[in-house]
């Protein structure tokens, strides 16, 4: 098993970064200047061609950590951020721009299908490893509930396989923006947690209805669905149910303290 080795740290606003390693894996994670003693732990995930950084991610990062007091984790997908890409991945990114600037929404729905599969593949166990590795922490350990606050597009298609299979994670946050396939499909019908679907009504490259039935397959008792017009790029969310994962995992944390 992996531990976490720290490689930097800054501070600010409340809210303490500290860079990572677990293995090859490299991650960040926030979280409150004050302590955090077994506070849940959030997952993030970033969008495709993106990084575990961006100022979006970064964003709703430490707005979890001021507002709830939780910890916050990030970690770079497979050729993606700080890692180095394969030639399946430069093959694949390649083949998304020719389709995307040619304009064939056909193609490109093969390639993002194939992509993201083959990405969630490597990038569930390195999530596991490294959630493996955070519990190590005296400030984690085994008794915080544990999130998946999610992202549109890679971060989902990345999660949804993740939570599936992860009994750790007691409540996810989802989102449109990537083809859908049986796959997700499939794994969505294993999963039985708490979840926010956020969807973006007008996605130029994903089919709303696939989306939608992708929604349907979660076998969650508890589930809702958000949509918003706005295309892959840009949209604001309105509606959405803020306190969703405050309120969940406080709820798990109150289920565990009460066994």
């Amino acid at each position: 098993m992996h531990s976490v080795h720290f490689t930097a740290q800054t501070s600010a606003n409340g809210v303490v970064e500290r860079d990572f390693v677990v293995g090859e894996v490299p991650g960040v994670l926030w979280s409150p200047a004050s302590g955090s003693d077994h506070a849940p732990l959030v997952l993030m995930g970033h969008g495709g061609g993106l990084h575990k950084k961006t100022p979006a991610l970064v964003a709703r990062a430490h707005d979890t950590v001021t507002t709830w007091g939780f910890t916050v984790v990030a970690i770079d997908a497979p050729g993606h951020g700080d890692r180095p890409r394969t030639a399946q991945d430069e093959q694949a990114r390649a083949g998304l721009r020719q389709a995307m600037t040619a304009g064939d929404g056909e193609r490109v729905a093969s390639i993002s299908a194939g992509y993201g599969a083959a990405l969630a593949q490597r990038a569930v166990p390195e999530w596991q490893a490294t959630l493996d590795a955070l519990q190590q922490l005296p400030e984690i350990g085994t008794e915080a509930p544990i999130g998946y606050g999610g992202g549109i597009s890679l971060g989902t298609a990345i999660g949804i396989p993740l939570t599936a299979v992860e009994p750790r994670i007691t409540a996810a946050i989802f989102g449109g923006g990537f083809v859908v396939d049986q796959a997700l499909i499939e794994a969505a019908r294993r999963i039985t947690v708490p979840v926010q679907f956020l969807l973006p009504w007008d996605d130029e490259h994903v089919d709303r209805q696939s989306a939608l039935a992708l929604f349907d397959a979660f076998a969650s008792p508890e589930k809702t669905l958000h949509a918003n017009p706005g295309d892959h790029r840009t949209i604001r969310w309105f509606g959405v149910d803020n306190e969703f994962l405050a309120r969940q995992l406080r709820r798990a944390d109150a289920g565990a303290s009460a066994a």
